[in-house]
């Protein structure tokens, strides 16, 4: 039933077929009788523009446009009626209208450009009568061949033998035919329906009919060995390859299928991994060959993917894996791209964008993107084979990774390569650094000796393929600097940043931690490579400078800056390498008065932020065991100050530098330094010589309020020498973060009153002093010097802060002299204390009234308004309820007789603001 339903099937799509093409027949027809009556109507003159009559078809218009000749409109002549003329005659007349055009003393006529005919857009009848049926019209007939070897095996007519012999020949005549049809089709047709034609899907049919019969002969009849079965499934598939070149992409893809499918189909009892990849080396040369040929990019896209999975599937598959086949396919793969297809030709007649979205998006990105995933994945599964016999899996994946980025640094199309390539080699030390880390190593016994484990292998192909991208990023710039500038920055961090990232994870895991000379002089070496590379590209840029910034030559003063950073972690430890950070960043800076590099002094920065780093990873730089007691003259002046120094120096020697940027960063860098240096030297004089994470006391605490202070007050005084947007933010950055700490921790969690802290023996030389008082006065000092330099908002928090801090002092001082050195809340309150508290802050709002009117400072009228406020309040509240007898009287008292003192106050200062005379008292006697 199925086998009469695809013959109607085929029947029916084949009718369709003659209908179709009977009319496309009638319809060049009637395209070559407009063409002919366009030719009669034309003008004698041919130096006129021939204008198109509204009657004619659009088709015959564009070729009416595509024969005419411009000419500028001064020299155009009217257009004569059109006059029948003699078919005849026409070919003579339009020659000799010709002739007289060129040889007329004319103006040089410029012809237009042959505008590009615009893509035909298909309706439902061009899909379901032209397109349709040849799709599934190879696919039934396929279906056909198959279907009649399963209906003579059902009907028992023939035998085994027989039946593979009629389905070859089956599948011959179906090729055969598509030659046929080939040879005798239409260009028009081929041109416009290139993906379904006729001959290409009777090819395919016939491909897969001899593809499963010889499949059929060897895997089920076993009529065919191997070796046989093996070779014919070869030449089938390499003879549908060579066809795809007349009929099409979808049929090398076809072919390429078979050809990958084909080691699958035929198992042998000792498997040949070396003919394998041979075979698919030849698989994957014939496929590029073909689509160099025909400048396809899909099938060969394909292609990298068969191999790379085959690849993969041997590395788990194989019983004993052997690298150096897989290895070698992958090569040819990758340098078979660089060199074969899509190589140097491809892109010579292509314009490519410029700018960032142009390099990532450069074509034929599907063949680049595919060949270094395809090449990256497989060397990575080879690093985790079981069982490995051969080369070392760990030199094969390196190899692989090298050839990947020699691709990348030998085209200008092949971005991804090499920033893949990049990538997979630092997996790659990685993933043999983890394995490693699983590696047993077996313990002495008694008294015998450490067994020693060394990593030589290791060592030299992580350094020698950090040293191929460096060599290959020189090869790349040499050739491509000045026409891919922005895939010169790629690789200018590539060969600086892999080197330095291979490396650094060799040391760490293969290395000699306490000092190792082979990864140290690495890193010198590569240092100075890098520096020398820079002078290069900076003498070519001087020769031809362009105003633009070289990011590539500076990217290499960064990448040897990295270099001998890297050396001195190698052969340095501690509290050395941290001084000789800032030493090695500080030489950079002084290199500015031999080269005037941009990227000097951005080294120094770096060097500061790592010194950072390191305080952060190990804050007492050389261990707390070995770190000692004294206060200040210790480890921890050297490793803090020197740094903080070099950091100071060179933001004085910045601060004439037309780059902005790295003046006001270094600015801000070194006042940091400073910042961190004493707060860290007090911390250690204030604990005994150990630095830990325990809560500060108030006393420590307050040391770090008035450093705080203080800092933005010489903040302030540097920005007002040298304006600075660093030194104007800073300063009140400053001033926040100290009004935060006193807010959170002197107001509430650090108070002797709550935390029951012992303020000292001294009456007044005491904790509340040191607490309190001191950095009350700062806060008053930095607002005074900051009016009229800093926003208003920012002088009132500063004075509020003051404000507070003194009237903790007084209020805390008032409790210490009625309760002793601790005044702990749990103490409670005696009526005496109470009734100081109130004559007190009744004498500061008084001050600070005086002090207000003084200055002429606002905001501290307003904090003495507020402060007798919380007396009154006190006093209604407070005093009236717990005082008794002469207290409560003198506390009313007192507090009624300051209130008409300050109302007095107040009514003078009011009427001096107003400038009213003042009111005489009595009159002048009479005369």
């Amino acid at each position: 039933m199925i086998e009469i339903l695809l013959l109607l099937l085929v029947i029916l799509m084949t009718g369709l077929h003659r209908k179709t093409s009977a009319r496309v027949t009638l319809l060049e027809k009637e395209l070559e009788a407009v063409k002919a009556d366009l030719l009669a109507r034309q003008p004698v003159s041919a130096a006129t523009p021939m204008a198109t009559p509204a009657t004619v078809p659009a088709a015959a218009a564009a070729v009416t446009t595509e024969m005419a000749v411009e000419e500028p409109p001064a020299q155009a002549e009217p257009v004569p009626e059109a006059v029948p003329a003699a078919p005849a005659a026409l070919p003579e007349e339009r020659i000799a209208a010709s002739t007289t055009a060129e040889e007329a003393p004319a103006p040089a006529v410029a012809r237009a450009p042959t505008p590009a005919k615009p893509k035909t857009k298909e309706n439902l009848e061009s899909y379901l009568g032209a397109r349709w049926p040849v799709w599934v019209g190879g696919v039934a007939l396929a279906f056909g061949g198959i279907f009649l070897v399963r209906a003579s095996i059902e009907a028992g007519l023939l035998g085994p033998g027989a039946r593979l012999v009629l389905a070859c020949l089956f599948g011959l005549v179906l090729m055969a035919g598509g030659e046929i049809v080939r040879r005798r089709a239409m260009p028009q047709i081929s041109d416009r329906f290139s993906n379904a034609m006729i001959p290409g899907a009777l090819t395919a049919a016939g491909a897969v009919t001899l593809l499963g019969a010889i499949y059929a002969a060897h895997g089920v009849y076993g009529f065919i060995g191997a070796t046989p079965a093996f070779v014919l499934l070869a030449l089938v598939s390499f003879a549908t390859l060579g066809l795809s070149l007349l009929h099409g992409q979808a049929l090398a893809g076809l072919g390429l299928l078979a050809s990958l499918l084909t080691p699958a189909l035929v198992a042998s009892e000792q498997p040949n991994p070396n003919a394998l990849f041979t075979f698919l080396c030849l698989t994957w040369v014939a496929v590029n060959a073909a689509s160099r040929f025909r400048r396809w990019t899909i099938v060969p896209m394909l292609a990298n993917i068969g191999i790379g999975l085959w690849a993969i599937a041997y590395t788990f598959g194989a019983a004993e894996f052997d690298p150096m086949p897989s290895t070698l396919t992958l090569i040819v793969m990758i340098a078979g791209t660089g060199f074969f297809w899509p190589g140097a030709a491809y892109g010579t007649d292509r314009v490519a964008k410029s700018g960032w979205s142009g390099l990532l998006g450069r074509q034929p990105l599907a063949i680049t993107l595919s060949v270094a995933i395809m090449s990256v994945l497989p060397a990575l599964a080879m690093l985790v084979a079981d069982t490995v016999t051969g080369i070392d899996p760990y030199f094969a994946s390196a190899a692989v990774i090298a050839a990947l980025a020699a691709l990348g640094a030998s085209r200008a199309y092949t971005v991804w390569p090499a920033m893949i390539a990049a990538c997979g080699s630092v997996l790659v030390i990685a993933v043999v650094a983890l394995m490693l880390l699983d590696t047993y190593v077996p313990q002495p016994v008694g008294n015998e000796p450490l067994p020693v484990v060394t990593y030589a292998t290791e060592i030299a192909i992580s350094l020698l393929l950090g040293a191929v991208f460096t060599l290959l990023g020189f090869a790349f710039l040499k050739r491509f600097r000045r026409a891919e500038p922005e895939f010169s920055m790629v690789w200018s961090v590539l060969m600086s940043g892999v080197p330095v990232a291979l490396a650094t994870i060799s040391f760490l895991n293969f290395g000699n931690l306490g000092r190792d000379w082979t990864h140290g002089l690495y890193g010198v070496g590569l240092g100075l490579v890098l520096l020398a590379g820079a002078e290069w590209l900076f003498r070519e840029r001087d020769e031809t400078s362009d105003g633009r910034i070289d990011w590539a030559a500076n990217f290499f003063i960064a990448g040897s800056f990295a270099g001998f950073t890297f050396a001195l972690h190698a052969l340095t430890n501690g509290i050395v390498t941290t001084i000789l950070l800032s030493v090695l960043g500080f030489a950079y800076v002084l290199g500015m008065r031999a080269r005037p590099w941009p990227a000097l002094p951005w080294m120094m920065a770096a060097a500061i932020l790592m010194v950072f780093g390191r305080i952060a990873w190990e804050p007492t730089l050389i261990g707390q065991n070995s770190l000692g007691t004294t206060p200040f003259f210790n480890a921890l002046l050297p490793g803090y100050g020197i740094p903080t120094l070099l950091a100071i120096v060179t933001a004085y020697l910045l601060k004439g530098s037309s780059d902005f940027r790295i003046r006001n960063l270094m600015q801000a860098l070194a006042s940091l330094a400073a910042l961190m240096t004493v707060a860290v030297l007090v911390r250690h004089a204030m604990n005994g010589g150990v630095l830990d994470d325990r809560v500060p006391t108030l006393g420590e605490q307050s040391i770090y309020t008035l450093l705080t202070v203080g800092f933005s007050g010489i903040l302030m005084t540097l920005d007002l020498k040298s304006p600075s947007p660093v030194f104007r933010w800073g300063s009140m950055i400053a001033g926040v973060l100290a009004t935060i700490n006193v807010l959170s921790l002197h107001v509430f969690a650090l108070n002797p009153y709550f935390s029951g802290e012992n303020t000292g023996a001294w009456p007044f030389l005491n904790l509340l002093l040191l607490g309190y008082l001191l950095p009350g006065l700062a806060y008053a000092l930095v607002a005074y010097y900051a009016r009229g330099r800093r926003p208003t908002p920012y002088v009132v928090m500063l004075a509020l802060a003051g404000a507070v801090l003194g009237f903790l002092w007084a209020t805390l001082s008032v409790r210490r002299f009625w309760q002793g050195e601790n005044i702990a809340d749990w103490k409670g309150f005696i009526a005496a204390e109470t009734y100081t508290y109130s004559v007190v802050w009744l004498l500061i709002g008084v001050a600070l009234l005086a002090i207000g009117s003084k200055l002429d400072a606002k905001s501290l009228r307003l904090a003495s308004a507020a402060l007798v406020l919380v007396a009154v309040v006190k006093v209604f509240l407070v005093d009236m309820s717990n005082l008794e007898g002469i207290l409560r009287a003198l506390s009313f008292i007192g507090l009624g007789a300051v209130l008409i003192g300050i109302g007095l106050f107040y009514q003078r200062i009011l009427v001096n603001k107003s400038g009213e005379p003042a009111a005489v008292d009595s009159q002048e006697p009479a005369s």
